[in-house]
C-alpha cells in the first residue's frame, strides 16, 4: 500500500500522515529560488529533520547523491534546528537498501553530534495505525483495509495474559519502577528512539506480567512462552535487518494481524517488554560491552 506511492505523491502521503499524528510536525514544501532548505518535513519539539526519497526504481548512485544533498543543505541552511536526521524512502523489501546502511553509518561517524535513522514503509505504516479509523479512511481517501483476524501466530495461552493487562491498566493500577535492563541492550539492538520510548514506558508494567505467571497453576506456562517467543525471534532475525520490522512481527505474534484497541496494543507492548527484559527476545550485548556501558 505505502509503497505503491512514488515521488511526490509519497511524500505528499508521508505529510498528511505525519501531521495527523504529530501536532509538531511542520510539512515543508518548495519553494521558488529557496527550495525546501534541505527539508521535507521537521518536528519541533524533538528536533528531527525529515528527508524523503522515493523513486520508482532505486539506483545506488542516486539514493548516494540523493542523501548527501539533503543532509549537506540541512546542515547548511537548518543548522541547529535538529539533532536527528530521518532518511524517508519507500522500499518495502526485506531489510533496507544497502546503500543506504552504509550513507547512515557514515553520517553517523561524520557528524557524531548527530543521530541518523530510516524511515520506510514499515515504520510509516505503524505510524498510520497510531490514527483513529475515520482520521486513518481521510487520509487513504478510502476505508483503512483491514479484515477480520486471519491468523495469530503465537500460542493461545497470550490471549488471558493480554485480557488480563487491559483489566488491569483500565483499574488505574499503580505503575513499578521499570526493572533493570541488561546494560546497553536498547543501544546495542538498534532500536529506533519511538520503540525504545515505547519499550522504557511498558517496562513500567511488566511486573504485572511476572505476577501473572506467579499466580498460574501451570508452573511451565510462563517457559514455554518464553520458549516459543525465543525461537520466532530467531526466525524472523533470519528474515529482518530493521529492529522495527521484527517488533511489528512480535507484536502480530502476540495479537495477531489486526490492529486491535489502543488498550490492547499497550499491552502487547508490555508483553514484549517483559521478554525482552528476560532476554527471550532481541540480542543482549557481548560481555566486554556490558562492561564498558
Amino acid at each position: 500500500m505505502l509503497d505503491e506511492h512514488f515521488d511526490s505523491a509519497f511524500e505528499h502521503l508521508f505529510h498528511k500522515i505525519m501531521c495527523e499524528r504529530y501536532p509538531d510536525f511542520i510539512n515543508v514544501r518548495t519553494h521558488g529560488t529557496l527550495g525546501d532548505l534541505g527539508a521535507d518535513g521537521l518536528r519541533l519539539h524533538d528536533r528531527t529533520l525529515y528527508a524523503c526519497y522515493a523513486p520508482q526504481s532505486p539506483d545506488a548512485g542516486e539514493i548516494r547523491r540523493k542523501f548527501h544533498s539533503d543532509l549537506t543543505k540541512a546542515i547548511e541552511k537548518r543548522g541547529g534546528q535538529f539533532t536527528t536526521f530521518v532518511f524517508v524512502h519507500n522500499d518495502a523489501r526485506n531489510g533496507v537498501h544497502p546503500e543506504v546502511s552504509l550513507l547512515l553509518n557514515d553520517a553517523r561517524i561524520t557528524h557524531p553530534d548527530l543521530k541518523f535513522e530510516q524511515m520506510g514503509p514499515i515504520h510509516l505504516y505503524r505510524e498510520l495505525c497510531g490514527l483513529e479509523r475515520d482520521v486513518i479512511a481521510d487520509v487513504l481517501g478510502c476505508d483503512f483495509p483491514s479484515t477480520d483476524r486471519v491468523y495469530r501466530v503465537g500460542p493461545s495461552d497470550l490471549e488471558p495474559l493480554l485480557a488480563h493487562l487491559v483489566s488491569l491498566r483500565r483499574s488505574g493500577s499503580l505503575l513499578a519502577e521499570a526493572r533493570e535492563v541488561p546494560p546497553g541492550k536498547l543501544d546495542y539492538n538498534r532500536l529506533s528512539r519511538d520503540d525504545r520510548e515505547e519499550f522504557v514506558l511498558a517496562m513500567r508494567y511488566t511486573p504485572m506480567v511476572e505476577d501473572y505467571y506467579q499466580a498460574r497453576t501451570d508452573v511451565t506456562e510462563r517457559d514455554d512462552v518464553a520458549f516459543g517467543f525465543h525461537t520466532y525471534y530467531r526466525d524472523l532475525r533470519q528474515e529482518y535487518q530493521d529492529p522495527a520490522e521484527i517488533i511489528w512481527k512480535l507484536q502480530e505474534y502476540v495479537a495477531g494481524n489486526v490492529r486491535g484497541s489502543r488498550e490492547q496494543e499497550r499491552a502487547v507492548m508490555v508483553i514484549l517488554a517483559y521478554f525482552f527484559e528476560t532476554c527471550d527476545i532481541f540480542e543482549e550485548p557481548p560481555a566486554d560491552r556490558q562492561a564498558i556501558s
